[in-house]
């Protein structure tokens, strides 16, 4: 671990909220601007929903699905989901067939359970197997702590999320489905002659906002994951833990104000530059520089004040050969408490096995003082 500040400055956050569970996230610059509570273990209600719209999405992007093909209400889908359940529901008839695409909307405008139901025994053929297949999505998408259980958000012990993982799953949705994405931002849906509004607070304030869903259940109280797009900039809120719809409404819309007015992005390293450097066993040389794959910017508060403080974070020292381009760990970025920002860095050049009384040298060396550290200073671009 390499411990560095950073030259310039920036606020700790001010803002207050009513949310127990909160995070404002920066969608460019992939920083966090604020966070109450974002990695506590919340029930995700039907916000669950989008991760169970991410396994149909990648279906469609990977040609095994299209948004004509039909699937069939099933008996289950209908009694568990439809209304004769009580929840929310697209209104499907038993037995009939739906097109994919109707049934998206369906889940994402009104949040049928229904039709998360009909799409997950559509194409995976049960709910339980679709959830597996939400899972093991939801790993190689980075989410740490998340674990789903039911497509739908059903009370479940075992179903948790935190509000850092859904803002992830957000930015997800937003970066690699841009088209689909565009389901979460219709006003309404009109299914079986029924006129459904999108439950979405935000889409109607006038703020920008285009997505996404919203979840509601009684050991959860009211939550949401939003997003919002101001002069360019886009942020994603996510609240949970409200005890009214209209509070959920507010607090999420008081955070998004709050970043697009409170904050002024800055460059901290260009694509490419090297940012550290890392300890390497048994290589040519005690060292190893790293670097960031893209452009790193950061939003920091206006009037900064309060210093921000980064880290190199890795499993070290790492072991030669190592290859140039290969991951080697994580840059983080703190401000006050709030973790802002977590990115990877890559090994900035190749490093061979060194010769063997160097690597032997090493050994002594490394179980004697553990991996070494390195101090490092960075000054902000003018």
């Amino acid at each position: 671990m390499i411990m560095f500040g950073f030259g310039h400055a920036a606020q700790a956050q001010v803002f207050q909220t009513l949310a127990p569970n909160a995070i404002l996230y920066d969608a460019d610059s992939q920083s966090v601007l604020f966070e109450k509570g974002a990695d506590d273990l919340t029930a995700p209600a039907s916000m669950v929903k989008i991760m169970t719209a991410v396994v149909v999405f990648e279906e469609i992007a990977q040609g095994r699905l299209k948004p004509e093909d039909e699937m069939v209400v099933s008996e289950n889908a209908w009694r568990r989901g439809g209304a004769v359940s009580g929840g929310s529901t697209m209104f499907a008839l038993p037995n009939s067939r739906i097109k994919v695409a109707d049934l998206l909307s369906g889940l994402l405008v009104h949040s049928g359970n229904d039709a998360a139901i009909a799409l997950a025994e559509g194409i995976a053929g049960s709910e339980e197997n679709f959830v597996r297949l939400m899972n093991e999505r939801a790993a190689r998408i980075g989410l740490k702590r998340s674990q789903f259980r039911n497509v739908m958000g059903f009370g479940h012990p075992e179903q948790r999320v935190t509000m850092r993982d859904m803002a992830l799953l957000a930015h997800h949705v937003i970066v690699t489905y841009p088209e689909q994405y565009r389901l979460f931002g219709q006003r309404e849906f009109t299914w079986n002659r029924v006129r459904q509004q999108n439950r979405n607070p935000l889409l109607s304030m006038d703020i920008g906002a285009d997505g996404l869903k919203t979840g509601n259940i009684e050991e959860a109280g009211f939550g949401l994951v939003g997003s919002a797009v101001q002069n360019r900039q886009r942020l994603i809120v996510v609240v949970n833990g409200l005890k009214t719809a209209r509070e959920r409404g507010q607090e999420a819309r008081k955070l998004l104000e709050w970043g697009f007015r409170s904050f002024e992005p800055r460059d901290l390293f260009a694509a490419g530059e090297i940012v550290g450097e890392v300890s390497v066993f048994g290589g040519e040389r005690a060292a190893l520089p790293v670097s960031v794959q893209g452009a790193v910017r950061l939003l920091v508060p206006r009037g900064a004040s309060d210093r921000m403080r980064g880290r190199i974070v890795y499993n070290g020292p790492v072991k030669a050969p190592v290859v140039q381009g290969s991951e080697i760990g994580r840059l983080r970025i703190e401000r006050g408490d709030t973790k802002a920002l977590d990115v990877p860095v890559y090994a900035a050049e190749a490093m061979a096995s060194g010769p063997l009384g160097k690597r032997a040298m090493d050994a002594a060396m490394e179980l004697t003082t553990g991996w070494f550290r390195k101090a490092l200073s960075r000054q902000p671009p003018p």
